[in-house]
């Protein structure tokens, strides 16, 4: 069996081969764009809570368009709702480079387009992740899903890089007007697809999209337990173990170095990520694969723990470089538990939910995804002024891996789950 990431669906597969190529660019210009975007609003107020804003702007469209977006790829061709998504999505980053060329210094401008693109992502991503269950085969769900987080991992650390040579070379402009070229990649991955309307719910009548078609996507959930598990242990996980918000403080004070060290903690993540995904071949042969989630996020916890040791050992039982270097590998240990995690949450969802729900449910998983890791933030931030930022690494990573536990022993079913036989 191989053991390196299995090409499988790009080798054999041409539509999904243009689609992956087209968005993993895609990705890469986003990244490119946040990073710019941070830059600029934060050179035209001079404000970190101004740059902590963008993540209010980019949420709220994020959830409100996940879930009334997912309503519309189960009601209409999802080739087409993916270009319309798509097509605003390059709108926005044209404006964005258009208001660079101006010499823009209105932030409210920034926030107004963060908006406009996260909301046309959020509708172009649910359509996407329900196209992929039409044009591939169901074995070959892990294997895509593997290279989709390799692809998603791989931006993240490429974005950011190119982005600070762009605007480094010739300013915002630069960066923003390079996302818009490549954004036209996943627009033709999406147009040479075949139309692909969705497979109506046998016997029932049609329903119009709106808010009644968002709460039968969540009705569906209440009655399907192993779909819902996926949603509840990543909520888990970002909720009481997410380690960003504990980044500055680390390197400003307890392991030393500032925004270098912050830098090569999120990268530590994203090379975890990598390196996972870069050995994934034995993933498409794994059936348990609902044990596989909670051992990844049981994983996860551990890790974040572990980087909270690290963090209590700096300058005291460890220098500070070595209790670094600890730390470092900690989160690329959780990097990559996150990314197996990812793969099989979504592997889950696709060939467990019928196609009449796909897009709802990827909204869903979108808002779940979005709104998780901010209000862990939120969380971790409000701990960390209680009994520091060490220890909330380390209560809340074994506080993780007890709530996986306890919904191990509530939903033996889902341990049971077998992908030969995906039930939801």
């Amino acid at each position: 069996m191989p053991l390196l990431l299995d090409l499988t669906p790009l080798r054999d597969n041409a539509p999904y081969r243009r689609l992956y190529a087209g968005f993993t660019l895609s990705n890469v210009g986003s990244q490119m764009a946040v990073v710019a975007i941070g830059l600029q609003v934060y050179a035209i107020t001079r404000s970190t809570a101004a740059v902590g804003l963008v993540g209010l702007c980019a949420l709220v469209p994020l959830v409100f368009m996940g879930l009334y977006g997912g309503t519309l790829v189960d009601h209409f061709d999802r080739r087409k709702v993916g270009l319309i998504g798509q097509a605003v999505g390059f709108g926005s980053s044209l404006l964005c480079a258009l208001q660079a060329w101006l010499g823009n210094t209105h932030v409210w401008v920034l926030y107004a387009l963060v908006g406009l693109w996260n909301g046309a992502f959020a509708v172009s991503s649910a359509a996407r992740s329900s196209i992929y269950p039409r044009i591939l085969e169901r074995d070959l769900l892990p294997a895509a899903n593997a290279l989709s987080v390799f692809a998603m991992s791989a931006s993240m650390t490429v974005g950011p890089l190119l982005a600070g040579v762009l605007v480094d070379w010739d300013g915002f402009k630069a960066a923003y007007t390079a996302d818009a070229l490549i954004t036209t990649a996943a627009l033709w991955g999406l147009a040479k697809l075949p139309s692909l309307p969705p497979e109506p719910e046998e016997g029932a009548a049609l329903t119009r999209p709106g808010l009644r078609s968002v709460l039968d996507g969540f009705a569906f959930l209440t009655t399907r337990p192993n779909v819902r598990m996926t949603f509840v242990a990543d909520i888990c996980a970002m909720l009481l173990a997410q380690p960003r918000v504990l980044f500055p403080a680390a390197g400003a004070v307890i392991f030393g170095g500032g925004a270098k060290t912050v830098g090569a903690l999120s990268a530590a993540a994203a090379v975890g990520g990598i390196l996972a995904m870069f050995f994934s071949g034995q993933l498409g042969h794994v059936r348990r694969q609902g044990v596989a989630i909670l051992v990844s996020i049981v994983g996860w916890g551990f890790a974040i723990a572990g980087f909270g040791g690290a963090m209590l050992a700096a300058g005291g039982v460890l220098s500070r470089g070595a209790a670094l270097w600890l730390g470092l590998v900690a989160m690329a240990v959780a990097g990559a538990s996150d990314s197996v995690s990812a793969v099989f949450r979504t592997t889950i969802l696709q060939a467990a939910t019928p196609d009449h729900l796909r897009g709802r449910l990827q909204g869903v998983f979108i808002v779940v995804v979005a709104g998780g890791p901010r209000l862990g933030e939120m969380a971790g931030g409000f701990l960390a002024n209680g009994i520091g930022e060490a220890r909330t690494a380390v209560v809340g990573g074994f506080a993780c891996v007890l709530a996986i536990v306890v919904l191990a022993r509530l939903q033996p079913g889902f341990v049971r789950y077998d992908a030969r036989h995906p039930t939801p």
